[in-house]
């Protein structure tokens, strides 16, 4: 064999044996599953009109505008079991979810009498569930390593509070994490979306996170960087955004503000966003997350104009004194334990709720739809009453008034 054979021999041996490496998903990677294309659930089962979106001065799909999640009143994350894999209403079912949702804005446009504020929707949609993906609209279960990593439930839970990492990132007034930010929840659901060439910015009203994702075709940053919100990179096809978000760490959530068990660092989201109506975005999120999910699922609802048009200020982390007071009131109960112990009363440690409920109220006299009051609006369908820091804990302005 000449040298020159010899050498070309080689070269194709290292090339094959570079692909194979290539090829083999790097330990605790498993290939990624695809993500499903964009489900307009806006107008149900209905065949969407047809519509052309604007452009930007730049030629791009229009996003931009003051949005919000605030429409999707009444639609859980799972699906009831009486739906099957029913995706959305029959026209009764559908004409009891606006009488209801009607109801709850007359209700609160014209008995609110609380300081507090909650926002309401306007608007039924048909859904059944959040959950498109899998068919049944069902949540999948958390594999064994998901189970391990529950958010601390901080006030929400009856302790004890040692330091401030017992406590949700939410509570800590940090971040709800990409989805918790836009999830419906009693107020906050604002999303405001700013486009510039090559960049598209998105912040949400509660706890006032911005993301900045670009779409000038830029590589994501390196492996070892983690962020909350994580890294995304974004491509048009045709008048869709699609997002794609890795780079994660495991200290955020899914659930609604950012609760449920935490995900893992391999977590990838892909999001779309499409403009379907002068009035609707439709939003839809793949979770890829092999370590925490035993398989991927897909969310998708519209996002509909913010009542008012604008976000309102949010100062949250500035207000924060409900650490401060939980863990004094938790220190105060140790001294409290010990005294009683050098008098020889043995008594059970007083839990952090005890016995009451959301805003300081015993737990009897909260029903299911907390309380409401006024601002943007106030009504039904969300969640805790406000001021969910009780117990020893006490008040805390910002983060602790929202859904558990």
């Amino acid at each position: 064999m000449s040298r020159r054979t010899r050498r070309s021999a080689s070269l194709a041996a290292g090339i094959a044996l570079a692909a194979a490496v290539i090829s083999v998903p790097l330990a605790g990677q498993a290939q990624r599953a695809i993500a499903p294309p964009l489900v307009i659930t806006a107008f149900g089962d209905k065949p969407a009109p047809r519509y052309v979106a604007p452009k930007t001065p730049w030629g791009e799909p229009d996003l931009q505008g003051v949005w919000s999640s605030d429409d999707n009143d009444g639609i859980p994350m799972s699906r009831p079991p009486q739906f099957g894999t029913r995706l959305y209403m029959n026209d009764q079912e559908l004409a009891e979810r606006a009488q209801r949702i009607q109801r709850g804005v007359q209700r609160a446009e014209n008995e609110a009498t609380s300081t507090f504020r909650g926002d309401f929707g306007r608007r039924a949609f048909p859904q059944t569930s959040l959950i498109v993906d899998p068919p049944d609209g069902r949540m999948p279960a958390y594999t064994a390593e998901g189970q391990k990593r529950p958010m601390p439930r901080g006030t929400y839970g009856n302790g004890p509070l040692d330091w401030t990492t017992d406590f949700s990132l939410y509570e800590r007034c940090i971040t709800r994490g990409i989805l918790g930010s836009s999830l419906r929840v009693i107020y906050g659901n604002g999303q405001r979306i700013v486009q510039a060439p090559g960049i598209v910015a998105l912040t949400y009203e509660m706890v006032h996170d911005t993301r900045v994702i670009y779409t000038d075709g830029r590589p994501h940053v390196g492996q070892a960087i983690r962020q909350y919100l994580g890294d995304s990179r974004a491509h048009w096809e045709g008048d869709e955004l699609v997002v794609e978000t890795t780079n994660l760490t495991d200290q955020t959530a899914i659930g609604v503000n950012g609760n449920g068990n935490r995900h893992s660092t391999q977590m990838k989201l892909t999001e779309r966003f499409k403009r379907v109506a002068d009035d609707i975005v439709q939003y839809q999120v793949t979770i890829d997350d092999p370590v925490t999910y035993v398989r991927p699922f897909t969310i998708s609802y519209p996002l509909t104009p913010l009542d008012g048009g604008r976000l309102l200020p949010y100062d949250c982390h500035e207000g924060n004194f409900a650490l401060k007071q939980a863990l004094g009131g938790e220190r105060a109960e140790d001294a409290a334990l010990a005294a009683d112990r050098a008098r020889g009363i043995n008594r059970p440690r007083r839990p952090v709720q005890d016995g009451l409920g959301v805003g300081g109220a015993p737990v009897s006299q909260t029903g299911p739809g907390g309380l409401t009051g006024p601002g943007r609006g106030a009504g039904p369908g969300g969640g805790a009453a406000p001021g969910a820091g009780a117990g020893r804990g006490g008040d805390n302005p910002g983060a602790n008034d929202q859904e558990r």
